[in-house]
């Protein structure tokens, strides 16, 4: 290959590109791999826990894997994309670093109590069975794996086809397809040792590669004036659309604003802490990466290692709105100066990747943004695998082999992929992305908050009150998606007495409704326990810090994790004052 004949600048995927995009997938896929087979020779054969949720890692491959576990595909389309047509509004979501350290501080403790009480690693609806009744956490795998399905597994499916079709000019359902075939056999042959490992190479070349595109695409913008004019320039053109009301703030007051309506005020913020909350302290998909532990370690060191991963993804999670949401911003500023084409708002990050980086560099970033695309959907992959055959399959089937559980484990997988493409077009029918996958969280959401949160700072909950408000909440959620559905979110004027006299319902604000249905839920509950059986001293002991356990805390704490958490916090407060 002649090195002075090739257009280092060009704006195309070219064969220096795709060269060093194999060789970096074949370089990537052969470490994941050395990786799973050194760990199974150590474990003597198969493990079901190891495969299911892995080992104890150390606290930066922890931060890694959260960090990683959360960014797929519909960070470099969605987010992006939403960056270009609204600014920063929906940073809400992406600034959650503290939220992160609310699973360290506060719920590691209480997980890794249960976990010591019951001799075994647990699931989350473990953790309700134990404290609520059994039907309660068989409610909450069935609602977690139906949520997979519905938002998780599809829509990294769907995002990934678009950003491949972008990037590559690659047919839609080619690239969707091709993402999703490939991420099954690395989770059905990888497990959570894979995951783990891809996450640890995957997360610098993605951040990295993500903040080059940042400065790169400042500087497109800024021209001879640089970094700095480019940051100008974009604020200058984002504070000017929206009527004049500008994106370039994360709160929205007066109804004349057009986005008022879709960040209404204070309540965004509110609305995306009850589903920061659900996400980071209680979903599987993320609690398991801080469960992993190895055999004969104390509660110290365990709580330590996790509360120290959660800190590091805390300063991890800062920076997704730097490599998404505001080069989303630079490209929809680029394309208005006509410095390049942008055929809709989802396609901005691939746009923007082609734009400015030179040939060679976009393929060393794509090999990062495969390995996000893949760990991301692999972690759901597996938290399903792990709810099935912990929470189903084991209780039916007790006293089969490791390597049975694992079979089962994987199979699992393959109906969850199954199912999670069968869903593609019925999502691809139901309008915006984002409208579609954040009105899915805000109705779940509400009753996974109240369930654990009252379960565990109240010993007054019944048992009861917790599984009556995981059925009741979760069929209003789904009555609400299904009103979504029919009227297009409550776009649509809807005739009839039905309609007409349910307006409330299903014409509220997605952010309003969310919060006033939390409400209700947490007034269920306690109106339910005052008329229910209390809980029984087991139950009340599973929240019920001992003596020795209260010390083990204090010895897994130090001064770099208060410094630390107070550094996530300040970045968090920085962020929102500057775009208040």
């Amino acid at each position: 290959m002649n090195l002075l004949a090739i257009d280092w600048w060009s704006h195309e995927f070219i064969s220096i590109d795709w060269i060093v995009l194999i060789v970096g997938i074949l370089g990537v896929t052969a470490l994941v791999w050395r990786s799973v087979v050194l760990d199974k020779k150590s474990q003597q054969g198969e493990d079901s826990s190891a495969y299911l949720f892995g080992k104890g890692e150390p606290w930066y491959v922890i931060g890694m894997a959260i960090f990683a576990a959360n960014i797929g595909s519909e960070h470099l389309v969605g987010l992006a994309g939403t960056g270009a047509k609204s600014g920063v509004g929906m940073a809400h979501w992406e600034m959650q670093g503290w939220m992160i350290l609310i699973l360290g501080w506060l719920f590691v403790p209480f997980y890794q109590l249960l976990i010591t009480k019951m001799g075994k690693i647990i699931t989350m609806p473990d953790f309700l069975k134990f404290r609520y009744t059994k039907a309660t956490g068989s409610w909450l795998s069935i609602i977690t794996l139906v949520a997979y399905v519905l938002t998780k597994v599809s829509v990294t499916a769907l995002t990934g086809g678009v950003f491949f079709k972008y990037l590559w000019g690659l047919n839609f359902w080619v690239g969707a397809i091709s993402l999703i075939v490939i991420t099954c056999i690395f989770t059905v042959l990888g497990g959570m040792k894979g995951v783990m490992t891809l996450s640890t190479v995957q997360t610098p070349i993605l951040i990295i590669g993500s903040l080059v595109v940042l400065f790169l695409g400042l500087a497109a913008l800024g021209g001879d004036g640089g970094i700095t004019a480019g940051w100008s320039n974009m604020m200058e053109y984002c504070s000017q659309l929206n009527n004049g009301y500008g994106t370039t703030h994360m709160f929205h007051w007066e109804e004349g604003d057009g986005m008022y309506h879709e960040y209404p005020g204070f309540v965004v913020f509110i609305g995306a802490s009850i589903i920061g909350f659900w996400y980071w302290c209680t979903d599987q998909h993320i609690v398991q990466r801080v469960l992993g532990q190895t055999p004969g370690e104390d509660n110290a060191e365990i709580m330590k290692r996790a509360r120290r991963g959660t800190i590091a993804a805390g300063f991890f999670k800062v920076l997704p709105c730097f490599m998404f949401l505001i080069p989303g911003m630079i490209c929809a500023a680029l394309a208005a100066r006509g410095d390049m084409q942008l055929e809709d708002t989802d396609s901005a990050y691939a746009m923007l990747v082609k734009q400015v980086l030179p040939a060679g560099a976009k393929g060393i970033i794509t090999i990062g943004f495969i390995c996000a695309l893949v760990a991301s959907l692999a972690a759901f992959f597996n938290s399903c695998a792990t709810l099935f055959t912990e929470d189903f399959y084991k209780p039916m089937k007790k006293g089969m082999s490791e390597a049975h559980y694992v079979l089962v484990g994987r199979i699992a997988t393959v109906i969850v992929v199954i199912l999670g493409f069968a869903w593609l077009p019925i999502m691809m029918s139901l309008g915006s992305l984002y409208d579609y996958l954040q009105g899915i969280q805000s109705l779940l959401a509400p009753t996974m908050v109240a369930v654990f949160a009252l379960g565990i700072f109240s010993k007054k909950i019944t048992p009861k009150a917790g599984e009556w408000t995981m059925i009741v909440g979760f069929i209003i959620g789904m009555v609400r998606l299904v009103t979504n559905v029919i009227t297009n979110t409550g776009k649509n004027v809807m005739e009839g007495a039905i309609w007409e006299n349910t307006t409330w319902f299903w014409q509220t604000n997605w952010l309003v409704f969310e919060c006033w249905l939390l409400v209700v839920l947490i007034i269920f509950m306690v109106v339910v326990s005052c008329f229910t059986t209390a809980p029984t001293k087991e139950q009340i002991d599973a929240i019920t810090f001992t003596g020795d356990f209260k010390k083990s805390i204090k010895e897994s704490m130090g001064l770099f994790d208060v410094i630390g958490s107070l550094v996530v916090i300040g970045l968090c407060a920085a962020f929102y004052w500057y775009f208040f």
